[in-house]
């Protein structure tokens, strides 16, 4: 199932290093990734798409959520009916 994350983090260098770095670390493939700035200009928004089953979900949330620029972390899943036309 495809997974959408909306994560905030500080907007310093290296923090969307740390946060790709995990998922190629677990062998987590990244779909697509966007990133944007807030209105705040010492967080940025990081949105990104991945596949997995709930166990896998549930880890990836879990440790995005250990790393120190990761202020906040939602997940929107996609059903296969929003598709649908």
């Amino acid at each position: 199932m495809k997974h959408t994350l909306s994560i905030l983090l500080q907007n310093e260098v290296g923090a969307l290093v740390r946060v790709a770095g995990l998922f190629s670390a677990r062998g987590h493939n990244i779909d697509s990734l966007h990133v944007a700035a807030t209105r705040d200009p010492a967080v940025s928004r990081l949105t990104l798409t991945v596949h997995g089953d709930a166990a896998r979900l549930t880890q990836i949330l879990n440790q995005t959520r250990k790393l120190v620029d990761v202020l906040q972390v939602e997940h929107r899943s996609e059903s296969p009916e929003s598709h649908a036309a």
